[in-house]
């Protein structure tokens, strides 16, 4: 078990976002999370990384409870998150936006190996290591936001919502990405509103609603049931 939530309550002052809500990540899978606009995805992305903290509950990683770490304690520990919207520093290069990835201590010892597998991954972003970030594609910009979490090093990526405004093609690539990214060891929990890509590449998912998890289950027979194909799939 690396990342296991137990029974996690999340409020934003007096509305509560999540109900108990408990799931477990396993060292080496991808763990796909679906559920609709406000059902609390990225909440339970944000609860883990430190960014809101629970009312009540257990964020236990890599055997050590976090859920009341700060946000630099658990990245130092190998967990990183990929905000929704990416988040870049527009007005920063490539390579600038790449090096502030491996800030970290942990990170910093084999940041030149790390550079050299990310540009493998992207190589347009070696191409244009010296282009300002905000003037890069939607798609590049992606690149670069996936390549600046991998330069941390993580044991854990948390991508929160990567497809969102990408056309259908770079869709596709974004989750090939995420498929290589979990053959080299990294374990990837994912926020996607994008439920057929990310429950086929999933070795197991979660359904949220309300704040809370209604249904568990491998990836692709996740896909085969009814109430999914009927409430995220248009069948």
């Amino acid at each position: 078990m690396l990342l296991n939530v137990e029974k996690i309550n999340v409020f934003y002052g007096d509305l509560q976002a999540l109900y108990d809500l408990s799931f477990y990540v396993q060292k080496g899978e991808i763990v796909s999370v679906i559920g609709s606009n406000g059902a609390g995805k990225s909440t339970t992305m944000n609860a883990i990384s430190g960014v809101f903290r629970p009312s009540s509950g257990k964020i236990i990683f890599k055997e050590k409870e976090i859920q009341n770490a700060k946000s630099h304690q658990i990245v130092e520990l190998g967990l990183i998150q990929i905000p929704e919207a990416r988040r870049l520093f527009p007005y920063m290069s490539v390579i600038e936006n790449l090096e502030l990835g491996a800030f970290s201590a942990r990170a910093r010892k084999d940041k030149d190996n790390t550079l050299k597998f990310v540009y493998e991954l992207f190589p347009v972003l070696k191409d244009r290591k010296n282009q300002i970030a905000g003037t890069l594609s939607g798609g590049e910009q992606q690149m670069l936001a996936i390549g600046r979490g991998i330069m941390n090093k993580p044991t854990l990526l948390m991508l929160d919502e990567p497809s969102l405004g990408l056309a259908p093609k770079l869709v596709r690539q974004v989750f090939e990405v995420v498929q290589q990214i979990n053959c080299i060891g990294i374990t990837v929990l994912l926020v996607e509103q994008n439920v057929y890509h990310s429950l086929e590449i999933a070795h197991r998912g979660y359904v949220l609603e309300h704040g809370s998890v209604i249904m568990e289950g491998k990836g692709k027979e996740l896909l085969k049931k009814d109430e999914i194909r009927k409430a995220y799939l248009g069948i």
